[in-house]
């Protein structure tokens, strides 16, 4: 099969690799229909190589047609369409019973210190081959597949297996009071699903991103935007001075600011993994203004929810204006199944309240994603979200 594969800093190819096969009872073979390139994924392209090998298949935004089951598979069916979530979870442990999938006490990464395991994302989170492919073989697939209806297009269901959910746990961590007021801070793919989610919740929004393309988008679905050197003016001008109820930063360690620290990350990168990897393990920096800004934006006794993913262990915060300001906490890897079953209703209908077909700017064959890579790093031809489709 054609498959998208890690080669290096800045470096994919789409070669031809071995067909994954059924290795477990519990596994099935998907056929993928569509994978995403998600904003996490440019953390792999940029920064995370000393957790790579060559060859490692990316991607964990996938959906498509069960191809083959294993023979300990009792609710799914050759031929069914699913989305395929992001993180990989056995639904029956403490974790995944109380909400916690991205924690899943059976598929743990306990050698390498972290949650469950994730589809192509690194040696931190298990090296399982991602949906950057032709074909996906779905560990404990029973519980790790979410069965979709045929008639609706793919983009209607395929940001169910991450970029939904991830917005919706964003904005419920957010705790926003009713008629509350709520900063989402990037606009990306999370960040504009965060601030539909939160229109559609009957929240005040606004909205904050450099790029005049994303904030454009997010206008059309009645969200309030800005620049980000207008932000602070204009959460005094709503909130009377006071600040926001809560801040979803929607960036991570992609933020722009802090020239030394991404030069660190360029010297990181291009250092061999035995090397680099235990400077990350034990010192890595992010660069932080985003979520420096949310803690600045928010008003006193308010939350901080962080979507953006970071990895510095050493990242330096403001302890002292953190807790004077009373402030809170949520963060962490999407439960993904915990949120799918209110979000299905709205991907459904007919109406799209969350816009789901008004996010994707480029569809192009998987042969074309290493381009792709390099244009939505560059934030170019005002890509906000790639969609790959193997079947061309």
């Amino acid at each position: 099969m054609r498959a998208l594969t890690w080669k290096g800093r800045r470096r994919v190819s789409v070669e031809e690799v071995p067909d994954p096969r059924i290795e477990e009872p519990t596994d099935a073979i998907v056929r993928i229909t569509s994978t995403a390139i998600c904003g996490s994924d440019l953390h792999l392209y940029e920064l995370m190589g000393p957790y790579l090998d060559r060859g490692d298949i990316l991607g964990h935004e996938a959906m498509g047609v069960v191809e083959e089951v294993g023979s300990a598979i009792t609710s799914l069916r050759v031929g069914q369409r699913v989305v395929v979530p992001f993180n990989i979870a056995c639904g029956h442990c403490w974790m995944c019973r109380h909400g916690l999938q991205s924690q899943c006490e059976t598929t743990q990464v306990t050698e390498q210190g972290t949650g469950a395991a994730l589809f192509g994302y690194t040696k931190l989170y298990g090296q399982v081959p991602g949906g950057q492919a032709e074909l996906l073989r779905v560990p404990l697939a029973d519980y790790n597949t979410i069965p979709v209806g045929v008639e609706l297009p793919d983009e209607r269901y395929l940001f169910l297996s991450d970029v939904l959910p991830t917005a919706l746990q964003g904005v419920q961590y957010a705790h926003v009071p009713d008629g509350g007021t709520l900063v989402v801070l990037g606009l990306g793919a999370v960040g504009q699903f965060a601030s539909r989610i939160a229109r559609h919740q009957g929240l005040e929004v606004l909205a904050v991103d450099p790029v005049h393309e994303r904030r454009e988008m997010a206008r059309r679905h009645g969200v309030a935007v800005c620049a980000p050197e207008q932000v602070a003016e204009r959460v005094r001008e709503l909130t009377g001075g006071r600040g926001a109820d809560a801040v979803v930063d929607a960036v991570g360690l992609e933020a722009h600011g802090n020239p030394m620290v991404h030069a660190a990350h360029l010297a990181l990168g291009s250092l061999p993994g035995a090397i680099s990897r235990p400077v990350m393990d034990h010192m890595g920096l992010d660069r932080t203004a985003a979520l420096l800004s949310a803690i600045d934006l928010v008003r006193r006794g308010g939350t901080v929810s962080i979507s953006g993913v970071y990895a510095g262990e050493a990242d330096p915060l403001p302890m002292k204006t953190m807790f004077d300001k009373q402030l809170t906490l949520r963060m962490g890897q999407c439960n993904v199944k915990r949120w799918v079953p209110q979000l299905v209703e709205l991907v459904e209908d007919p109406a799209d309240p969350l816009g789901t077909t008004d996010l994707t700017t480029h569809r192009v064959p998987l042969s074309e994603a290493p381009d792709m890579y390099r244009i939505f790093q560059r934030k170019e031809d005002g890509c906000i979200k790639v969609v790959l489709d193997p079947s061309l």
